[in-house]
Order: C-alpha cells, then structure tokens, then sequence
C-alpha cells in the first residue's frame, strides 16, 4: 500500500492492525484506570468519550432530553416541574408495593420501600485507603458542569424546540452560606456556584451536616471529599462513618454509569469500597440500601418452560449475550445495586416494549424476511453494516405505500438523506424527542405513528430509549436496527445488546456485506481477523511511525496535504479518530496541531476562532460537529447540520472542544468520507475489536492507520472484547413477555 500522498509506506503485513483503544489508565483517556477495569469504554462529558465532546472519560454534564418544557413554563419552572413529577412517581410506586416484590419486573426487599430521589454525582477514580494516614489536599477546582438532573419523567411532551434545561440559579443568599462552608473545609471558592446547584438552596446546612455530600459535585474525589470532611468534623469522623460509606457507594455507582453500567453487583461494589478504606463494606451497602440512597435488586431466573420462544437461534451470529448475569445457567442472577434514575429508566424501557409487543395487530405482509416480521410483530431487530442500512430505509418506504403513518430516525443529523429530511420521512433523534421535527405529539404526549424505525440503535442509551419507547402509542410497531459489532451507547444502558440478548421479539440479519476494501477489512475485523486487502485505489494506508510527535506530525501532513491531493478531498471531508483525550497523541494535542495548520488564531472567543471545528455536546451522550460562526453577547455561534446554534457563554467550556480529532464513541453512528485512525504506542494497552471496528469503520472512501502499536492491534481484534456492561433490561424484559399476557 503507498501513502496518499505518492510517497512509498512500507507495505502492512498480513497481522499489522490499527490500534485504538478500550479502557485504558488515566483520566484524560477514553477510558479508566484499574478501578473500572469491569466497565465498558465509555463516559460521560465533555472530557469522556460518551456523552460530550470529549466523551470517554469522568466529568461532563448529565442533562435531561431536549422537549419536556411547555412554551409558557421558564427554564427554572419546567425543571422543578420535572422534579416534582419524577417524586410523584417514586411516591406512587411506594405505595404500590408492602412486601417484597417478584423479581425480574420490579424492585424487591426493603429498596422496594425506600425509594429515594435521585442523587447523581460524578467524580475521579483516586483510592480513598490512606484516608487518615496522610491529610488529603483540599478539593480542586472542577471544570464548569451543569447540575445533574433527575431523567424525565413520562409525560407529554410539546413539539417546541426548548434549548438545554438548567437547573434554578442559586440565590445570593445560597451561594454566600456555601463559601462560607468550603471555606472552613479548605475547598476553594470555586466550587461554590456548582455546590449550591447540586445541593439545593440548603447546600450549606447539607454540607454542615454531611460533608461527604460534597462528592454529589463534579470532580469531587473521594480522598478530597475526605480532606474536607476531616476540616469540618475533625475526630468526629472516621472511614466507617455512615455519612462517608454512603456517599461513597453513590459514589461508586455513578462511576459506574460513566462505564455505561446501570447497575453493579454487590460484590462489586464492596471491592470498591474496600478499596476506598472502609473497615465493613457489607454493613456499608447495608446502610446505603436502608437509608434509601441506592436500591437493591433480585432478578430471578426464568422458570424453565417459561423461557420466551426464540425466533431465531442466533440470526445476528455472535453469539453473545449482555446484561446482568448474561449467559448464566445458575439458578438466580447475582444481587444488584443500582441508583433510582436508571431503574425507573430500565423498568420504564421494559414496559414499554413490553406494551408495543402486546399491543400491536398482526398483519401479514408481502416481501422478504424484514418485512414480514415488521408486518407481524410490534417489536423488530434488524442488524447488519453499513450496507445493511439501505434495508430498513426501503421497508420505511413499502410502509408508506400502505398507509402507514411511517417515520425513520437516526442518530447522526449529518447521515440523514437530504430528500427524506426535506420531505419529513426521517428526521434526527434528538429533534423527533424535543419535537423540532417528526409528526407531533398528541393530548396524551403520544407520537402519531404506526411504524417507527430507529437506525443506529447500538447508540440508544436506556434513558434516550425510556423517552423514546414512552411516546409511542399502543400498537405502533418498532424496528431497531443497527450494527452490534460497534461500540455501545455513550450513555448507560445497553439496550439493543440487552435487546437481542433477551430473545423475546424476531431478529433480521442481513445478509448484505459492505463493498470494496474498506468493507473487506472492517468485516474481518467484526469477526476477530485482521486481514491484509488489497486496495489498488489506495482505499486502505498504513502509515508507521516510531514514536507519538511523528504520529501527530503524519497526522496533521495527511490531513492537510496528503489526503486532499491524492482524493480531491478537503480538510474538512477528513475526520482524525485517535484512542482518547489526553496524552502526545491524543485529541488535545491532535485539535492543537490542526488547529494551527488549518485554522490558526488567537481563540479570541473562549479559545476558539471562526472556522474552528468542533463537537458540541448539547445534552450527555449525543455530540453535533460543527464550524464556529462568531460570537456575540448571547454566546458562540456554530453552524451544525441542524442548522445555527447558539452555545450560552457559561457553558462553552464544559460542552464544547475542538473537533478535527475525536474519539471513537465520538465518531460512532457517522462517517466521513476520509479517516485517519491515529494508534500510537502508548494506546496498545487500551485496544479492542469493538474500538478498532467502529473507528475503521467511520470511512467511507478511505483510510490512512497512522500505525506505532506493532503486533498490539492484531491481538486485540482477535482476542480483546469490550467488557460487558451490567443492565438490568434483559431479566426485565424475559421476565415481562415469558408468560402470555393475561388480558
């Protein structure tokens, strides 16, 4: 193979691969460190592979799908609505339940009466074990972060386009009582604003009373969280104080979300606090579920005979299964522990497809296998590559023709077909669920439609799929199609993995491979072989260098000369996917180097300049490029695919980065039609088939592998898989259709 550019790159051998990475050490990577090792690769926020710009590691901002404030209603009117709708149905199921509950469909044991608000922290992964050995450095200063916000609940939702909703600005009178507090506890002054909307207007009197509750702010860690508490409290603390072990296993069960996990084995989590110093962790998670701040689960095992009938044996061929205790053939899954936000989500989810499978009216339909699936059943999976995308779009089609009030959506804007935009036949997800775009909503928040199908589902975290599931009306069909062999959601959840896993609906495999080089390579890779291609239109280069400065030196030479020269390509038709964030070759350094060549500038405007590519997270786990316009006084200024957006000043750090480099969650569920998958040596450790897969497989017409990983990458895409995420979906969803509905 030659490089774009002319010059002669040393041809790949049949083993060389391309390196990119699942969970790696170090916060500034797409990935964790030891302490998530269980976790799959994604995060939240801007700074983690998943949910914002930078979106594979901790921080970021958790936000509340676009769509739930009514025109009349402020920002600050529509969140505490919110809120107090979330408490009403945590009350409604309190009452509910005045004994343990069948597992498999609900919450049992004593979480079944103690359900809490919810209480979503985020943090660092440092050990909290010398925690009255050495003094702890009084907390750092987090970069900015909305408030964490409860998911939305299950009610209409008006086919308005309301911006980001944030939580009520903290009074005058909050914000002094709070510096006053982290000023006795050594925390700096910055914190305050981010206290006070985490806490509520009694942060101060919170914090006084339980210093530990100052881990419920972003990038608060554990052994800071100490420090202050060891201020305030002096020997009136220690490391199995109630206060702290509960704080802590919050703690850990939002670290946890930032994997993409909704819930964690109770061994797991009393490893973790083992790990941060507590002397009893069983009595800890004890404490927690008694106290109401986390829940404990008991999925019960299907009883044999029960078992939902499998349309197919393994139509999509891999064989897996995800979830919680996926593959077991013991007699129970393992205990959970889990944070009420993601169990109303999951529960919700479960329901609701639950409901869409009951409801629909079988018909049968002419045509091939896709179809008469469609025609027979409420829910549908479809899987396949990118080719296999052509599939659904012409059933969409065939819909139509008989009447059915039909809808596609999918997950990039940028991969929408121009006619079907224009003609309103399919529209972006994030719009479809704030009502920008689609067909509406009715008295009763229900979509009109009789047939919805969501392309991309791999990318449908369980709160994005509780919201969408919700708004369907009782006998609307569902067909969720995607590739399983990418990277899952950015958020938590594992929904069309759980999905398949569950084998309670029919699944499709397609049987169309992709074409040409690209798709030869990609598709070895789905199955573990990374194979050498010929590429006689230089489809495939591999690019080696020795060390991490000449892998940004290629990169940014391929960008801006090579690529552009050898495919009449622009800079702006090349997107650089590199293992994470931080580190010589990582997006920060990549965005810099490009930054210079292709756009350079002072970054007049909070660091960026007219013309600077970017990705913009306006809510978690859904990120938009775009090209900065200006700014002016109500903000920065970008041109997306969904139109000009206006990013409000406060949140232009924490939600937007540079973007001519990304991550591979970043990158996932679009494509460009050039690709520079940037692997440098210190990434080997963090590599997986599912990282490789999905960053090759963001080309469409050519990719260069700027390659210094040696044997790493061929060994990860036949032997590394990402770590299977712990849901609760697939018990739920088994345990709601293996016995027929009674009705």
């Amino acid at each position: 193979m030659t490089e774009p550019s002319g010059e002669t790159a040393p041809e790949a051998p049949e083993d060389v691969a391309h390196e990119d990475g699942a969970p790696s050490a170090g916060p500034e990577e797409e990935t964790t460190g030891p302490e998530e090792t269980t976790g799959p690769e994604e995060a939240t926020g801007p700074e983690g592979d998943a949910s914002g710009p930078e979106e594979e590691t901790a921080g970021g901002e958790d936000g509340k799908a676009a769509g739930e404030a009514a025109p009349e209603l402020s920002e600050a009117q529509a969140e505490l609505a919110a809120q107090r709708e979330l408490r009403a149905r945590i009350e409604a199921r309190k009452a509910e339940k005045s004994g343990p509950v069948a597992g498999g469909t609900k919450l049992s044991g004593t979480a079944a009466d103690l359900l809490a608000a919810v209480r979503a922290v985020e943090g660092g992964s440092a050990s909290g074990s010398a925690f009255f050995e050495t003094a702890p450095e009084p907390p750092a200063a987090p970069g900015p972060r909305e408030a964490v916000r409860p998911p939305a609940p299950a009610v209409p939702v008006p086919a308005v386009a309301p911006a980001p909703v944030l939580a009520p600005a903290p009074t005058a009178g909050a914000l002094a009582g709070v510096r006053e507090v982290l000023a006795r506890g050594g925390a700096p002054e910055a914190l305050a604003s981010r206290t006070a909307a985490a806490l509520g207007e009694r942060a101060a009197e919170a914090l006084t009373e339980d210093p530990w509750r100052l881990l419920a702010v972003s990038g608060v860690r554990p052994e800071q969280a100490d420090g202050f508490a060891r201020a305030l409290l002096g020997g009136a603390c220690g490391p199995d104080d109630p206060r702290r072990t509960v704080a802590l296993t919050v703690w850990l069960l939002d670290r946890a979300a930032l994997q993409g996990h909704t819930a964690l084995t109770v061994d797991e989590v009393r490893a973790g606090l083992a790990g941060h110093g507590v002397p009893d962790p069983e009595q800890a998670v004890e404490t927690a579920v008694s106290e109401g701040a986390v829940l404990l689960f008991q999925e019960e095992e299907v009883p044999e005979g029960e078992a939902p009938e499998d349309p197919e044996e393994d139509p999509d061929g891999s064989g897996e299964e995800t979830g919680a205790g996926a593959g077991d053939d013991g007699p129970s899954e393992p205990p959970l522990l889990g944070l009420d936000r993601y169990a109303l989500a999951e529960e919700s989810l479960a329901e609701g497809l639950a409901r869409l499978v009951r409801t629909v009216t079988p018909d049968e339909w002419d045509g091939g296998e896709l179809e008469r699936a469609v025609g027979g059943h409420g829910l549908v999976l479809h899987t396949g590559g990118e080719a296999a995308r052509a599939e659904p779009s012409a059933l969409a089609a065939a819909a139509r023709e008989r009447g059915l009030r039909t809808l596609v959506t999918v997950h990039a804007p940028e991969r929408l077909d121009a006619a079907e935009r224009a003609a309103g036949t399919a529209v972006p997800l994030a719009a479809l669920l704030s009502g920008t775009a689609g067909p509406g909503r009715d008295e009763e928040g229900a979509l009109a439609l009789d047939l919805l199908v969501v392309l991309d589902a791999p990318q449908l975290d369980v709160e994005t799929g509780a919201l969408l599931v919700e708004a369907l009306p009782d006998g609307c069909r569902l067909l969720l199609s995607g590739d399983p062999d990418v990277l899952g959601a950015a958020g938590p959840g594992a929904v069309f993995a759980d999905a398949l896993a569950a084998r309670v609906c029919p699944r499709v495999a397609s049987r169309r491979p992709d074409p040409g080089p690209l798709g030869e390579l990609v598709s070895g890779i789905g199955i573990g072989e990374l194979n050498q291609v010929e590429a006689p239109g230089k489809e495939v280069v591999i690019v080696p260098v020795r060390d991490a400065g000449e892998a940004v030196h290629r990169t940014v030479q391929l960008v801006a000369d090579s690529v552009p020269r050898a495919f009449g390509l622009s800079p702006e038709d090349t997107r650089v996917i590199t293992v994470g964030h931080g580190g010589s070759a990582g997006t920060r350094a990549l965005n810099a180097a490009l930054k210079q060549r292709l756009n350079p500038g002072p970054g007049r405007f909070g660091g960026y300049d007219p013309g600077d590519r970017v990705a913009y997270a306006p809510v978690p786990g859904r990120t938009v490029a775009g090209t900065v316009l200006g700014a002016d006084a109500e903000g920065l200024r970008l041109r997306t695919a969904d139109g000009e957006v206006v990013v409000a000043k406060e949140r232009v750090e924490s939600a937007l980065r540079h973007g001519w480099a990304l991550t591979a969650h970043q990158a996932a569920g679009d494509r460009w039609p050039a690709v520079v998958a940037v692997l440098p040596g210190d990434a080997a450790g963090g590599l997986s088939r599912p990282w490789v897969y999905t960053a090759f497989g963001r080309a469409e017409r050519h990719l260069s592998v700027v390659h210094g990983v040696d044997q790493a990458l061929p060994r990860a895409v036949a032997e590394v898989l990402a770590p299977a995420r712990t849901t609760r979906l697939r018990p739920l969803l088994t345990g709601l259709l293996a016995v027929p509905d009674e009705e």
